[in-house]
C-alpha cells in the first residue's frame, strides 16, 4: 500500500477539504471567464476610436455576438454535462476559450472581432452547467449556498478584476491587443490546472480522505454515479413544472440587470459623468468587488441560517427578496443622481446583494432534479442569455434614440421587479417529482 493510500484511509484522520478547493478553483475559472468576456467592454472606448465606430447600435451588436453564441450553446452544453465527465468538459472549454480570447487581438474589423467573440461565447458556454453538475455531486444540501456563490462568484470578481487588470495591461502595453493576448494565455494555463485537479465524482479524487468522502456520501446520495444513462427526453417533464419555469424566469430577469450593467457601465460612466479610463476602471472595480463580497456573504448567511433549522422557503425567499428590492431601488436612485460619486455609491449598494441570485445554480439539485441538473441549468442560462444578447442592442437603440441612459436604467429596474416576482413563486420546500409515467 502506498503512503498516499495509508494517509487517505487512516482512521481518525481529520477530513480533507478537497471539495472546497475544487470550488475555489471554479471561482478562479469563473473570474477568468468574466475577465475575458468583459474585456470587450473595457477596451470598447479604444476599439470605437480605432475602428471609427459612429453608431451606438454597432457597439450593442458587438457586445451581443458573444451572448448569442453563448446562449445557443447552453442547452447543448447542459446535455454534455449530463452525458460526459464534467472534468473533461471544464478543462477543454477553458483552454479553447483562452485561444479565442488571444485570437481576438488579430482582428482589424468589426466583422472579424464579432467572429472571435462568437468563438469565445461557444467555448465559454459549458462552464456553468458543468459546474452546477459538479456541485450536485460534491456538496451536501446545506453546503450549496456557499458552493453556488463560489461557482458563480467569478462573475462579480472577474468583472472587478477585469476592470483593473485590463485597464492596467492596456496602459502598460499601450495596446488593447496585447492585453487580449496576455489574458488568453493566462486562461489556457488555468484550463491545464483544472484538468490536473478537478474530478467528476469524489471517489475519483486522489487527494480526498475517507472522512471527507464519508461526509459527502452520507449527506448526498448523488455523490456517486447512478449508472443510469441520460436521455434528452428526460428533461421534458421537468420543464412543465412551476418551480422550473419560475427558476428560468427569475434567472432571465436577474441576468438582464447584471449583464446589462456589465456591458454598458463603462460607456455610461464615460458619457454621463465624463470618466476617463482610470476613473472608469476604478469605479467598475469598486462596484463589482463589493458585489463579489456581497455574494460570498450571502452564501454564508444562507447556509448558516438553513443549518440552524430554518425552512428553505423562508431563507431563500427572504434573501432573494432583499437582493431584488435593493438592486431595483439602487439603480433607480442612481439614474436620478447627477453626482458621479453618489452614482457609483448607489450602484455599489445595488450590486452588493444582486449576486445572491447565484443560489439558482443549486436549485435543480436542491429540488431533487440532479439527474437533469446540467440540462435544466443549461436551459435556464439559454433563456437568460437570449435576453442578454438582445439587451445590448435594445439599450443601444434606446441610447441612440434618447441621447442619454435614463430610459435604459429604467429597463434594469423593471427587470429587478421581475426577478423578485419569479423568486417568490419558487416553492423551495416542494421537490420536483417526476413519476415513471411522466418520464
Amino acid at each position: 500500500m502506498s503512503n498516499n493510500s495509508i494517509s487517505r484511509y487512516s482512521p481518525g484522520a481529520a477530513a480533507t477539504t478537497v471539495r472546497w478547493k475544487i470550488f475555489i478553483l471554479m471561482l478562479l475559472l469563473g473570474a477568468i471567464n468574466y475577465i475575458d468576456r468583459t474585456s470587450l467592454a473595457i477596451a470598447m472606448p479604444y476599439i470605437v476610436e480605432e475602428f471609427d465606430i459612429q453608431d451606438a447600435v454597432v457597439v450593442g451588436l458587438l457586445h451581443s455576438t458573444f451572448f448569442w453564441a453563448y446562449a445557443l450553446m447552453q442547452i447543448p452544453s447542459g446535455v454534455l454535462a449530463d452525458k460526459f465527465k464534467t472534468r473533461t468538459i471544464i478543462a477543454w472549454a477553458t483552454i479553447i476559450w483562452g485561444a479565442f480570447q488571444a485570437v481576438a487581438a488579430l482582428c482589424y474589423s468589426t466583422f472579424t472581432l464579432a467572429i472571435a467573440r462568437v468563438g469565445l461565447g461557444v467555448s465559454e458556454a459549458p462552464i456553468m452547467p458543468s459546474g452546477a453538475k459538479l456541485m450536485g455531486a460534491w456538496l451536501t444540501p446545506t453546503e450549496r449556498g456557499r458552493g453556488s456563490m463560489l461557482l458563480d462568484g467569478g462573475a462579480a470578481l472577474g468583472t472587478a478584476l477585469g476592470a483593473v487588470i485590463l485597464t492596467w495591461l492596456i496602459a502598460f502595453f499601450g495596446s488593447w491587443r496585447m492585453a487580449f493576448v496576455v489574458a488568453g494565455i493566462g486562461t489556457i494555463m488555468a484550463g491545464l490546472l483544472a484538468w490536473w485537479y478537478i474530478r467528476t465524482y469524489p471517489h475519483e479524487h486522489p487527494y480526498i480522505n475517507k472522512a471527507e468522502l464519508d461526509h459527502i456520501t452520507e449527506h448526498n446520495p448523488t455523490s456517486v454515479e447512478s449508472g443510469k444513462k441520460f436521455k434528452l427526453s428526460d428533461i421534458k417533464p421537468y420543464l412543465k413544472q412551476r418551480n422550473v419555469l419560475a427558476l428560468i424566469g427569475g434567472w432571465v430577469c436577474y441576468s438582464t440587470v447584471f449583464y446589462g450593467l456589465m456591458t454598458w457601465l463603462p460607456l455610461y460612466f464615460q458619457k454621463t459623468y465624463g470618466f476617463d479610463i482610470k476613473s472608469m476602471g476604478g469605479a467598475m472595480a469598486f462596484i463589482f468587488l463589493l458585489c463579489f463580497i456581497g455574494q460570498l456573504t450571502g452564501g454564508y448567511i444562507m447556509d448558516r441560517w438553513r443549518n440552524s433549522g430554518a425552512k428553505t422557503n423562508k431563507v431563500l425567499h427572504t434573501m432573494l427578496a432583499i437582493s431584488a428590492i435593493t438592486a431595483g431601488v439602487g439603480i433607480f436612485l442612481c439614474a436620478n443622481s447627477s453626482d458621479p460619486m453618489l452614482a457609483v455609491g448607489l450602484l455599489a449598494v445595488a450590486m452588493f446583494p444582486l449576486r445572491w441570485a447565484s443560489v439558482y445554480w443549486s436549485i435543480p439539485s436542491l429540488l431533487g432534479a440532479q439527474k437533469v441538473a446540467g440540462t435544466i441549468c443549461g436551459t435556464m442560462n439559454f433563456s437568460s442569455d437570449l435576453f442578454a444578447a438582445i439587451i445590448p442592442i435594445f439599450i443601444g437603440f434606446i441610447v441612440q434614440l434618447t441621447g442619454n441612459y435614463y430610459a435604459a436604467m429604467m429597463v434594469f429596474v423593471l427587470a429587478a421587479v421581475g426577478y423578485l416576482i419569479c423568486s417568490l413563486m419558487i416553492n423551495f420546500d416542494k421537490p420536483v417529482i417526476v413519476t415513471e409515467d411522466q418520464a
